[in-house]
């Protein structure tokens, strides 16, 4: 799992303590000397997905979501709630990503575990979760043995019925669901979303 991102402006201090503390810390850290330096590389990566922003002062750019922001107006630093404070949000903002997962035309929701188009809601087990998530980032259709490696962590014990039982029973509740045959295709060569 790729770690959330902290992007720290214009504090060095800061940055350099957190470095040293970078193998205990359940994110990464990013130093920029300014903040003209951290604006101009926001379109150059995803400094904005997953991440928090440290600062001195208010950022002003319309692209920052200010809840992302926190702002150190205050020296001393309390470094034990500044830790507290950014894994609040970094949690925060994992669980409205994992609550918010477009796929076509359907929100995946995986923290309550459903399926939505339209008002409809769909409830889905782990496993079926586990497959549309892993075929929704393929471009080609994925066949079973790749799905029996992939999400069931490839067994000697696991049939391959297993994983065409599962995808089946998933197809059939799509259906049923939403009449919808074509969000999990099925192909000769696989299964595609």
């Amino acid at each position: 799992m790729v770690k959330p991102l902290v992007n720290i402006v214009n504090f060095k201090p800061l940055y350099n303590i957190l470095f040293e503390l970078n193998n205990h810390l359940n994110f990464k850290i990013n130093n920029f000397s300014s903040e003209q330096d951290f604006i101009q590389n926001i379109n150059k990566e995803n400094l904005l997905e997953a991440s928090i922003i440290i600062s001195a002062k208010k950022i002003n750019n319309d692209n920052i979501d200010q809840k992302s922001v926190i702002i150190l107006e205050q020296l001393p630093i309390n470094f034990v709630s500044l830790i507290d404070e950014i894994s609040k949000r970094l949690l925060k903002q994992k669980y409205n990503y994992q609550s918010n997962i477009f796929i076509n035309k359907y929100n995946l929701d995986l923290n309550s575990r459903t399926i939505s188009r339209e008002k409809v809601d769909l409830k889905l087990t782990e496993k079926e979760i586990e497959i549309i998530l892993f075929l929704k980032d393929q471009k080609e259709p994925q066949n079973i043995l790749k799905l029996q490696k992939e999400v069931w962590g490839y067994s000697d014990d696991i049939e391959t019925h297993t994983v065409e039982t599962h995808v089946y029973r998933l197809r059939k509740k799509l259906k049923d669901t939403f009449q919808d045959d074509n969000f999990l295709k099925s192909f000769k060569e696989g299964y595609k979303i």
